[in-house]
């Protein structure tokens, strides 16, 4: 499974539950830590679960395996790590705080 396919898998899940400003951003040229960053906004604490699940279950479906994830249910933010995807999720305040669509402008937006 190509790292591309990880990460619009990830970001199809997040639509599905209804995922804010999805984004993939193709950071494998300026990063020597992961490929690809799938960022996505929330609107609360439920359903930021809700798309921590989904993401799960669908990457789970194509053998993507999960190595480590920080953050739960009363975080306001969840890193789900996939090696050279990583899944990030945001409440809207912390999105905003973070930005990394920002920090990461050096990267391709897929």
């Amino acid at each position: 499974m190509q790292s591309l396919d990880i990460a619009k898998a990830a970001a199809a899940a997040l639509e599905k539950k209804k995922g804010e400003d999805v984004k993939i951003i193709d950071i494998s040229e300026v990063s020597d830590f992961a490929d690809f960053f799938v960022i996505a906004t929330g609107n609360n604490s439920n359903q930021l679960d809700a798309m921590e699940d989904e993401v799960g279950q669908s990457l789970n479906r194509i053998n993507a395996r999960l190595k480590n994830t920080e953050g739960n249910r009363d975080s306001n933010w969840i890193l789900m790590d996939y090696g050279d995807v990583i899944v990030h999720l945001f409440d809207k305040e912390s999105r905003s705080f973070y930005d990394l669509d920002h920090i990461w402008k050096d990267g391709k937006e897929i």
